[in-house]
């Protein structure tokens, strides 16, 4: 989704000020979601350096190899007429960085960059401390704009349609592996431009939250944890997982799926805005708790989601970050027995004015599929 080129403006402005208010002399930022987030610009990450440069009551700078120059040009950062410098193979890309800052005692560098370019640049801008730049866009990224939600809002239909066939999938016989490349084919065909990741996991496997998809055999009787995510044209993602079972998976599963639902409908209904993120984990937490199935809940309610799957703002004990509009993330509880089964049910949500928005609409119960 390209934003305006006076939104990515704003937002490049935005940090500037910040670094003016904290002292700092530049924000570096390399290939990733907040090059994405800031510029509009896509880039490729390679071990040639891309940087865009931040500085306080300056103009941005952006940094790329020559190779890189037609793509960079292409992009609303470049197409907007913004200022791009180009290195060549036998320059060096962090003394021009270096340059380009001039002398400074703070220098902020994107959370994602890789080790070897943090290091070649704390080389070249010697003595300069350098700080986290996640510190000034995470809380920028956190807050959704309309257009954001409306991004996340498309991709959450594309998800449910890929759920909705699901079921289609899974009968005994089939591998797990079987199973994934259906749901990859389908993950690309309703929408998105990418697969994320694609979790299958069945009957003992379901214990584990983040298991691999493998060759076991669906047999009837097992309930099938399916996890699934993918980048939409817009670059923003989808993730949803709901639990289906191949037949009567046995009254103590089905009492223990009854009680998770009831834990995450606590969890949905516990959203809105003021309330810390640590609450919202406390609210199915607490019922699951209370029923024997706590200590089989063994991972954080939920995560933010935007532009990566995983980012700010986390559903965790010890998170009294309080929520606020436009805040989008999942509310996922779970319960993981080893060597019996899982179940875990997710849907993404955003933080409203008037509570919570959920973005996922697939029903959240128990899919039963013919075995």
């Amino acid at each position: 989704m390209h934003e305006d080129s006076t939104t990515y403006t704003a937002r490049m402005s935005q940090v500037s000020a910040h670094l003016a208010a904290h002292g700092y002399g530049a924000a570096l930022i390399t290939p990733g979601p907040d090059l994405l987030y800031l510029a509009g610009y896509d880039a490729v990450p390679l071990e040639r350096l891309t940087c865009l440069v931040l500085r306080p009551d300056a103009e941005p700078v952006l940094v790329v190899p020559l190779l890189e120059a037609p793509a960079a040009s292409i992009s609303p950062y470049g197409s907007s007429g913004a200022s791009v410098v180009t290195w060549g193979e036998t320059s060096d890309p962090y003394q021009l960085v270096s340059n380009v800052v001039g002398r400074t005692d703070v220098v902020a560098v994107d959370d994602h960059m890789w080790a070897a370019k943090v290091l070649s640049l704390r080389s070249a801008m010697w003595p300069a401390e350098q700080v986290l730049a996640g510190s000034i866009i995470s809380p920028m990224r956190m807050r959704k704009s309309e257009r954001e939600i409306a991004a996340l809002r498309e991709a959450g239909e594309a998800i449910d349609r890929v759920h909705a066939l699901v079921p289609t999938f899974l009968r005994p016989g089939r591998t797990e592996r079987d199973v994934s490349r259906d749901i990859a084919e389908a993950i690309v065909a309703q929408g998105h431009t990418r697969v994320d990741f694609i979790i299958v996991a069945s009957g003992p496997h379901g214990a584990s939250p983040h298991h691999e998809v493998s060759d076991r055999v669906l047999t009837p009787g097992d309930p099938v944890v399916v996890d699934i995510g993918g980048t939409m044209p817009s670059g923003y993602r989808s993730d949803c997982t709901r639990t289906y079972t191949l037949g009567d998976p046995g009254s103590d599963y089905l009492a223990a799926y009854s009680i998770l639902l009831a834990a995450q409908q606590a969890g949905l209904d516990a959203v809105r805005a003021g309330v810390t993120c640590e609450s919202i984990d406390d609210a199915p937490r607490d019922i699951l708790t209370a029923s024997g199935l706590g200590e089989f809940f063994i991972h954080r309610t939920g995560h933010g989601i935007g532009l990566e799957t995983h980012e700010d703002p986390y559903l965790v004990q010890g998170n009294d970050l309080r929520l606020e509009p436009g805040m989008s993330f999942s509310v996922e509880p779970g319960f993981y027995i080893p060597g019996k089964h899982g179940a875990r049910i997710e849907d993404i949500v955003v933080c409203t004015t008037e509570g919570v928005s959920i973005l996922n609409h697939q029903p959240r119960d128990l899919v039963w599929v013919d075995a």
